[in-house]
């Protein structure tokens, strides 16, 4: 902990799980970069709330902003972890009306029949995405978990661009699942944020989404 913000290493190779920023409206992480997601499943402009589930909620870095900027959002998490999970409402505020199920990602999906608008996959197994979470079948699951016009998000660790990488294989796996398939590299770390989706509309609606931000800071 500093005078800027709260860190969560859990002991990694390198890198952090989560922090929470005391003096500041975002990270610079790819916790901003994944508040794309609801922007394009349209839940900005819904009538109803919207749900978000999110595989891996760690201490709710993501959960907490969602909250924030999509009010009324109804948001659910999958955390292993228990001791983190206890750690999210400890240190970073991690609000108390977001349900949190201990259990493993991909075991979740198979027992449960709910759909949501945008479904977040942040869970690694020290840096890299555990086996269960990136095969064919597990991004098949995520996709019929997925509403009409929803939004797949993965946070990928350890960017690269030489040929057969780990996030080229995992990129191409989800490539195969969904239709569309977007990636940025967010700058100054190693993670590089995927959308994944069937709706042509997609990208419409984010566009129409930021212009209505953007008219709204002017006004």
């Amino acid at each position: 902990e500093s005078d800027s913000s709260v860190i969560l290493s859990t002991n990694v190779l390198f890198g952090v799980q989560s922090i929470l920023m005391k003096n500041a409206a975002l990270t610079g992480m790819y916790y901003d970069y994944a508040l794309a997601a609801p922007v394009m499943a349209g839940i900005p402009q819904m009538h109803s709330p919207g749900n978000i589930l999110i595989l891996g909620l760690g201490p709710g870095t993501f959960a907490k902003y969602c909250s924030e900027y999509f009010p009324g959002v109804c948001i659910e998490g999958v955390e292993i972890d228990e001791k983190i999970t206890k750690l999210a409402k400890q240190y970073f505020q991690q609000p108390e009306d977001i349900p949190v199920t201990t259990y493993d990602g991909r075991a979740y999906l198979n027992a449960v029949d709910k759909k949501y608008d945008v479904i977040l996959v942040d869970a690694f197994q020290d840096i890299t995405i555990p086996f269960q979470m990136s095969s064919f079948e597990f991004f098949t699951l995520v996709q019929a978990h997925l509403k009409e016009g929803g939004v797949m998000a993965v946070n990928l660790n350890m960017k690269g661009s030489e040929e057969g990488d780990i996030n080229q294989y995992l990129s191409d796996t989800i490539g195969s699942v969904f239709k569309h398939v977007y990636t940025i590299d967010v700058p100054g770390c190693t993670n590089r944020a995927l959308y994944a989706f069937h709706s042509k509309e997609t990208m419409d609606r984010f566009k129409r989404g930021i212009d209505a931000e953007t008219d709204a800071d002017l006004t």
